[in-house]
């Protein structure tokens, strides 16, 4: 790991440990059922800025850390779930910047990419659609939002659902089918022909915005908006999958090693029937999985960041990752809501919201069904490559 990696994953610690984890019990955040309010973010937002810490993954000049760095500074950022807002790590914002810094025009980036990466702006990806209607979830080929060029614009029509941090965005991300296959555009936002019918009352609450469902009506695009031509949008969007999947993973293994943390003070505190909780073997065996799990995790979210360091997209290696570490990362979870029985289930310490989190992220980018069904489709191809061969 290189020197300037550890030396800002250090400071992003210290800064979420010190400063960012007092506001997990700030009133503010623990009364708002759609994610943290936009006080509060700009808030913590200028002191992860005075302290050197925002946006902590882009360099000065404007370049990316490489994976394997990222991760060891998004796992710091995750300590608590307030740390990726503070410190512009979270989704979508971090994949969605990660998406523009690598397709956009120059003109784009300075127009859309900037005010994300000051952290000045949130923006939104919109491309799931709601599946009672039939459109795109985890299967984006089932895509019905639709896009048309009319003179020098696009015109967008259809709805979306589950589009994270929609309410709030300054910049959108829009995904739509033309006769020429998938495109991406970059929107400003709000926009009146954009409008959000409902905010989801969902297991999580980390994320400002929500997740909402939402309708676009006429909503018209300069061409000079588009990112790159159309019928490129399944190519951009396979740009920002794996990496987008695999800071998932940094991000709640963070949340994991605080939770064990918490478990484990607990269990070395309390006293039941005549010894400490951690010498009654149910107990610390719980603790030790857990250590063994949080070990593996690290070490295929490590493995996975060496692949897309070395140019490949990682598809396949990102599915097993997501899968691999969301399950171990529940089990984790899970495991010490068991170590701190009546306590763990109480909003008195965050390892209550914590399992929430996790349990939420098992569907992000994807279910677990999905992407073993999606590894199963490739083992059968490469078998068959072998037996034409």
């Amino acid at each position: 790991m290189t020197i300037r990696a550890q030396e800002i994953a250090a400071k992003v610690e210290s800064f979420v440990r010190e400063i960012i984890i007092p506001y997990e019990k700030d009133p503010r955040f623990k009364v708002h059922g759609h994610g943290p309010p936009e006080d509060l973010v700009a808030e913590m937002r200028d002191k992860a800025r005075n302290a050197g810490v925002l946006t902590p993954h882009i360099l000065p000049d404007g370049s990316h850390l490489t994976q394997r760095e990222t991760s060891i500074v998004l796992i710091r950022s995750g300590l608590s779930p307030l740390g990726p807002l503070a410190c512009n790590t979270m989704a979508p914002d971090e994949g969605n910047i990660y998406l523009i810094g690598h397709v956009a025009s120059a003109q784009q980036k300075e127009r859309f990419l900037k005010p994300l990466v000051a952290g000045t702006a949130r923006s939104a990806f919109f491309m799931t659609e709601p599946a009672s209607e039939g459109g795109a979830g985890s299967d984006p080929s089932m895509m019905m939002t639709t896009c048309r060029q009319d003179g020098n614009h696009w015109v967008i029509n259809g709805r979306k659902a589950f589009i994270t941090g929609a309410q709030g965005a300054k910049v959108g991300i829009v995904m739509a089918k033309a006769e020429q296959g998938a495109c991406m555009f970059l929107v400003d936002l709000p926009d009146p022909a954009i409008r959000i019918d409902r905010v989801l009352d969902t297991i999580d609450s980390s994320m400002p915005g929500g997740h909402s469902v939402l309708t676009i009506d006429n909503l018209r695009v300069p061409a000079d908006q588009m990112l790159g031509q159309a019928g490129e949008g399944w190519t951009y969007a396979q740009v920002r999958l794996s990496p987008a999947r695999l800071s998932h993973c940094m991000r709640w293994l963070g949340c994991c090693i605080r939770a064990q943390e918490i478990a484990t003070a607990y269990a070395c505190k309390r006293r039941s029937f005549g010894q400490l909780l951690i010498d009654h073997e149910g107990v610390g065996f719980m603790l030790a999985d857990n250590a063994i799990l949080l070990r593996q995790a690290e070490l295929m979210i490590g493995w996975c960041a060496e692949i897309l360091d070395s140019g490949s997209l990682g598809t396949a290696e990102s599915s097993m990752t997501k899968v691999a570490v969301s399950e171990a990362l529940m089990k984790i979870a899970d495991n010490c809501v068991q170590v701190m029985g009546g306590t763990g289930v109480t909003g008195d310490t965050v390892v209550e919201q914590i399992f929430r989190e996790i349990r939420a992220f098992r569907i992000y980018d994807g279910p677990t069904e999905v992407h073993k069904w999606s590894l199963a489709k490739k083992i059968k191809r490469d078998f068959l490559k072998t037996q034409a061969a």
